[in-house]
């Protein structure tokens, strides 16, 4: 292993203690804040974990960046009136949540907020209206799907319980142990305690560590990775009030909050219809959570996946669900015009797409715009890759013509926020 490289003390000694008053939130959920320099060296950004605007802190420096520092919260000195006691007590420790100590309004408008500096700052669109933020039916107990890991015991250490949960906040291989989890539905708190238990009674067999599964659909949870699992959403059926059931394997890729499920899906529905297309391509479509939801709005749907066994699963679903009028095929979303029926003409034709967090590649982008469909809803986890993409759309003609936030991940830095976009 190579040596650590020293702590650069500039500006601040290792574990110096400040206080400083904290102005914003990043788009990570970190506090920021500014010191003044002896002489005239002017403000040090310093960024500290935990804490909420308008609140006075001290900290501890862990870090010091050639532009900005990072320091442990030691205390606070005057909490903001949004403050509230975390619920989780590993909270702090645990890094899979930011805003247990944030009430939840504020949540929702931070993430608002964040959106719109997001969309100014990225993409050079100032001052758009972007709507409030869909909150979430439940912002605990909401979550379907966690995925606690553990690390091999240590050969020749103490038998003691290995610890299995998530990664400590700032680090990138410390886990904390985490029995219960608040933002996991109670079904899988309930099965975890036998999963954990499980893993501790046969911990001596592990020669490296392992990444568990749980997830709840219909009020069972499984821990079977391969296992088939229904999800069921309200209203998003073929007919008016009739849910919509869609089959997927446990460890696919599938929203994790199925309370929101409903309004984020009518919202991709109705955008995608909102410019009069009759038809809809839904690229990076999975199991056929948007072009089995949105079918009834149009003439046809097509659907593509790289996933070979998700492309199937879309295909039963929608014969299971009665749906007619949705094809889908297997192949990577950036060849996905190529192949496309002539039907599909663009000035007819929306398109949704929902990338994974690192955005569209270059080659489906430059496919996309040379098709050049009526309609785009883009929808994303990650708004700084989504305004990076939007770029590029605004400077291929489209019109940006609404900004909807949901909150699928109450209690954490994350959302998903939807953009819709007109060719013209």
């Amino acid at each position: 292993m190579g040596k650590r490289k020293p702590f650069n003390d500039q500006p601040f000694a290792y574990h110096a203690e400040l206080e400083l008053e904290v102005t914003t939130l990043t788009n990570l959920g970190v506090g920021l804040g500014r010191v003044e320099l002896p002489g005239d060296a002017g403000k040090w950004v310093v960024m500290v974990p935990f804490t909420l605007p308008g609140e006075r802190v001290r900290a501890r420096v862990f870090r010091n960046h050639r532009n900005y520092s990072e320091a442990d919260l030691v205390e606070v000195l005057r909490p903001a009136a949004e403050r509230v006691a975390p619920r989780c007590p590993l909270f702090g420790r645990c890094g899979g949540c930011q805003y247990q100590h944030l009430d939840y309004p504020a949540q929702l408008e931070w993430k608002r907020r964040q959106v719109a500096e997001l969309l100014e700052h990225m993409a050079g669109v100032a001052g758009f209206p972007v709507a409030p933020v869909e909150p979430s039916p439940r912002s605990f107990h909401y979550r379907s799907k966690i995925t606690p890991h553990f690390a091999a015991p240590r050969e020749g250490g103490e038998a003691r319980p290995v610890p299995i949960g998530f990664l400590r906040q700032g680090t990138r291989f410390d886990i904390v142990d985490v029995p219960t989890c608040p933002i996991a539905t109670e079904a899988i708190n309930a099965r975890l305690a036998d999963v954990r238990a499980a893993v501790h009674a046969r911990q001596a067999e592990y020669t490296r560590g392992a990444t568990l599964l749980l997830r709840e659909a219909g009020g069972s949870v499984t821990s079977d990775h391969d296992a088939v699992i229904t999800e069921e959403i309200a209203g998003a059926g073929p007919t008016p009030g009739e849910p919509l059931r869609l089959r997927f394997l446990a460890r696919d890729f599938f929203q994790n909050n199925p309370f929101l499920l409903p309004a984020f899906t009518r919202h991709v529905r109705e955008q995608a219809a909102a410019g009069g297309a009759r038809f809809l391509v839904d690229a990076y479509c999975g199991s056929g959570l948007f072009a089995l939801s949105a079918a009834p709005g149009f003439e046809r749907v097509a659907g593509i996946e790289i996933s070979e066994s998700s492309v199937r699963f879309a295909r039963d679903n929608a014969a299971a669900n009665g749906i007619t009028n949705a094809t889908f095929s297997a192949g990577d979303a950036a060849a996905i015009f190529a192949g496309l029926d002539p039907v599909f003409a663009p000035a007819d034709t929306a398109v949704v797409i929902d990338p994974p967090r690192k955005g569209c590649d270059e080659t489906f982008l430059q496919q996309l715009l040379a098709f050049g469909p009526r309609t785009v809803v883009y929808v994303s986890c990650d708004p700084a890759t989504q305004m990076r993409d939007l770029k590029h759309f605004l400077a291929a003609g489209y019109t940006l013509t609404a900004a909807q936030p949901f909150d699928l991940f109450p209690q954490t830095r994350h959302l998903e926020c939807v953009l819709t976009l007109r060719r013209g």
